[in-house]
């Protein structure tokens, strides 16, 4: 009697399970639409004075882009991986290095007192790592979506984005990553795909910026640049807007994993709290995490307190402490 309630309970429970997927996925498209849909209501109004400045700079902008043009006319395609790989990487590694030299010397000490945790073995691999699957994947991907971008139109066409479209397109490419990073990230932590491919990036439960790239070939392929790369694709994106939208994912996730939660920039407890758990906190918004019930146990950590804009100079590790473990 007892195992046939139980069986009969088993097999009740997943269609509730399945309905409640299908539930949160129904309120994601809702909220991220009607975001959207606000965001272009709101549109002029948010942007007027911005628009202004730019219009003001926008000749100055226009004419060094035309300058560049014809300094590589008939070898575009030259411009396009100056723009779309060199200059991300090239501020990846920047950054990178400077948070480097203070996880390898613990110093400036002003910076260092920032560090959520620390754990700097395996650096010399990781590194390596980082640059192969920046030279051998990226790369590589990047040329081959150059031909993909001329279907849609030049992405080096003569006429930089105005300066709406460039907001539009870097509104509709972040929410684009939330989904695909969302999903295709939890795909990976599925028993059939981590041990073989994920378990290699949570290899650093306490990572540092320059691990943000450290993963498996096909993880670096799934999760990493392809909700990068839809984006332009889709929205058929000038050269411009693809190098400072590559270039501000790359700053990004080197931020969300860098160990440090520096003043006035974003904070990286979300992401840091998904590598000491592993089990929480999938996306970068938060937004699919909340509607999927994925940040439950991370909302009730002093992590989750911390998990703000620091204004101060004060590390939040300080003003907001762990709680204290009682004497046994």
């Amino acid at each position: 009697m007892m195992k046939g309630g139980a069986g009969r309970m088993q097999h009740s429970d997943k269609p509730k399970q399945e309905g409640h997927i299908w539930g949160s996925m129904r309120r994601t498209a809702f909220i991220l639409g009607s975001g959207l849909l606000l965001l272009v209501a709101f549109w002029n109004s948010v942007t007027w004075h911005l628009q202004r400045f730019w219009g003001a700079s926008g000749y100055f902008w226009q004419a060094q882009w035309e300058r560049l043009l014809s300094t590589f006319e008939g070898k575009e395609w030259a411009l396009y991986i100056i723009g779309a790989a060199q200059v991300p990487v090239l501020l990846f590694w920047v950054f990178n290095g400077l948070l480097l030299v203070v996880d390898t010397t613990g110093k400036p000490n002003f910076i260092s007192r920032y560090r959520i945790q620390v754990d700097a073995e395996k650096l010399r691999q990781s590194v390596r790592t980082v640059l192969f699957n920046q030279c051998v994947i990226s790369l590589p991907m990047l040329v081959f979506l150059y031909p993909i971008l001329k279907l849609w139109g030049d992405p080096c066409r003569r006429e930089l984005p105005t300066f709406h479209w460039f907001l539009l397109e870097l509104a509709i490419f972040t929410l684009i990553e939330e989904v695909l990073f969302y999903y295709s990230h939890r795909l990976l932590h599925h028993p059939a795909f981590y041990k073989k491919i994920h378990k290699k990036h949570h290899e650093w439960t306490a990572p540092i910026g320059v691990i943000s790239l450290y993963a498996h070939p096909i993880e670096h392929v799934v999760s990493n640049m392809l909700p990068v790369m839809v984006g332009p694709i889709i929205m058929g994106s000038h050269l411009s807007s693809i190098t400072v939208w590559f270039s501000l994912a790359l700053i990004t996730t080197t931020i969300s994993h860098c160990g440090y939660h520096l003043p006035f920039l974003p904070s990286p407890e979300f992401h840091d709290y998904h590598h000491l758990k592993f089990n929480q906190c999938y996306g970068v918004l938060g937004v699919l995490d909340h509607l999927h019930g994925t940040d439950t146990v991370f909302k009730q950590t002093k992590a989750y307190e911390r998990h703000i804009l620091l204004l101060g100079f004060t590390p939040l590790s300080e003003s907001i402490p762990d709680a204290l473990k009682k004497m046994e």
